[in-house]
């Protein structure tokens, strides 16, 4: 990973207008934050500058908008809830008055600008939008790791147009994934899930060749459990992919990755909440049956898996966790994380949307070394591409 300067770098920045990109893109029911978790990630870097004297002015894309401005997806919803949080005055800034309101802000304030996404040119990086941003600030933070795999003019474009930062949370990210992926201590094991191969190929491409345990779950494993002839039944299976799994699992062996699939599972003739349900071999799955975890004997192994292991990336729960009680072996195995974690012998990166909440589900997201709140860059992230985002702080 690249060296970025941080606000450690920034220097004397008293009345200076900082431009700050955070993610601000907050579920709502109605007017009404429904998940702050965004907004306490952005408050250290915000608090941080406002303490030393800055202007503070908050970049933010809400929604879709597409280019156009409306009140459904006006950011002046979320400023009580980000003032809240912050425990301090929030000013908001619409863009038909935005040289003249900022002119009137004093050291110390802090103010969301408007909707990024209002301009069209926003998501196109387009340069008069660059100009527009960077005319009404002195620096440029990024603290908003989450759209930092978008080449957007507040994500990528200000980095080339005015001195850039990564803000803390950013810092925080990067300093994490350096060590869970870019030079972790070995050995590595990943956990990767989810309902199909298809969405996670160039991830599983790219990690076999990084890390030295691959533990598969989710619809993806029974994709290669048919891979090596097992007879899924009704399961959710990419039959076509068989070969593109077959290859995957040749690249593996070729470095030394090992590849672990359940050998026992839990299954059900129907997919409901807390169906009858058997724990059978791999190989018992009737023809009506869906498999739907893995197998106590299974999580018990890949448990013993990572207590041989120095440093783990998750992404993606092992079973389909959201339904009870098929939510057993990604809790189990999370704990047996978290408690590696606890004791010292592990460093555990999580990231992704049902990742997050499976792990909270277990009540364990406190205890790992960091858990990613991005869904997109995490997983650019796992495949080794560069964010242009991160990319921009670098130069």
């Amino acid at each position: 990973m690249t060296a970025f300067k941080t606000l450690d770098d920034i220097g004397d920045i008293r009345g200076k207008r900082v431009l700050v990109r955070e993610d601000l893109n907050v579920p709502m029911d109605g007017d009404t934050v429904t998940d702050d978790t965004r907004l306490r990630a952005a408050a250290p870097t915000v608090a941080e500058l406002s303490d030393k004297g800055a202007i503070v002015l908050v970049l933010a894309h809400f929604g879709r908008p597409k280019g156009q401005p409306s009140e459904e997806f006006s950011l002046k919803k979320v400023v009580k809830s980000f003032a809240d949080v912050l425990g301090r005055d929030v000013k908001f800034v619409d863009w038909e008055d935005d040289k003249e309101a900022v002119a009137a802000l004093q050291p110390g304030d802090i103010a969301v600008l408007e909707n990024t996404r209002f301009f069209g040119g926003e998501e196109k990086n387009e340069s008069d939008v660059v100009d527009r941003f960077a005319g009404l600030g002195d620096l440029y933070v990024n603290d908003a790791f989450s759209a930092a795999h978008r080449a957007h003019a507040s994500t990528e474009g200000l980095a080339h147009k005015l001195p850039a930062y990564a803000g803390r949370s950013m810092e925080a990210e990067l300093k994490a994934l350096e060590k869970a992926l870019g030079n972790p201590e070995h050995p590595v094991a990943a956990v990767v899930g989810g309902a199909k191969v298809s969405t996670k190929l160039d991830v599983l491409k790219h990690l076999v060749t990084k890390v030295d345990h691959l533990i598969i779950g989710g619809g993806m494993a029974n994709t290669f459990l048919a891979t090596r002839g097992v007879d899924v039944g009704k399961s959710l299976c990419e039959h076509d992919l068989t070969g593109t799994a077959n290859a995957i699992m040749d690249a593996a062996d070729k470095a030394n990755c090992t590849v672990h699939l359940p050998y026992d599972v839990v299954v059900a003739k129907e997919f409901r909440a807390n169906p009858p349900t058997r724990t059978v071999n791999v190989h018992e799955v009737e023809a009506d049956e869906m498999i739907l975890d893995v197998g106590p004997a299974a999580v018990e192994a890949l448990g013993d898996a990572l207590k041989t292991c120095k440093t783990l990336v998750w992404n993606g729960p092992l079973g389909a966790f959201e339904t009870p009680p098929f939510d057993t072996a990604t809790v189990s195995l999370a704990r047996t994380a978290a408690a590696l974690t606890q004791d010292g012998s592990l460093v555990s990166v999580a990231g992704g949307g049902d990742t997050v909440a499976a792990l909270n589900q277990a009540g364990v997201s406190g205890d790992f070394t960091f858990v990613s709140t991005a869904g997109g860059a995490f997983l650019e992230w796992m495949k080794g591409k560069e964010l242009p985002g991160v990319a921009a702080l670098s130069r």
